[in-house]
């Protein structure tokens, strides 16, 4: 009887871990386009709580910014 158990239970894990799928993070970024007075500052500031400074780092790194400076009309993903 224990034995029988423990294939059903072995049998229901595999089953579970063959269904389960990966997942995505969160879904799909966004995409956040620049306007006239924007910085990276201001944006990280409204997008991030906490700590501005990492909310600017983040968004340098997932850029690829080699500096602070962005343009009006410049698409930046929000990670």
């Amino acid at each position: 009887m224990f034995a029988r158990l423990v294939v059903i239970v072995a049998l229901l894990t595999l089953a579970v871990a063959w269904g389960a799928r990966g997942s995505d993070s969160a879904g799909r970024k966004q995409v956040y386009v620049v306007r006239a007075g924007d910085t990276l500052w201001t944006i990280a500031a409204s997008h991030y709580g906490g700590d501005t400074r990492e909310g600017v780092w983040r968004l340098q790194d997932e850029n690829h910014l080699a500096g602070t400076l962005v343009q009006p009309g410049e698409k930046l993903v929000l990670p």
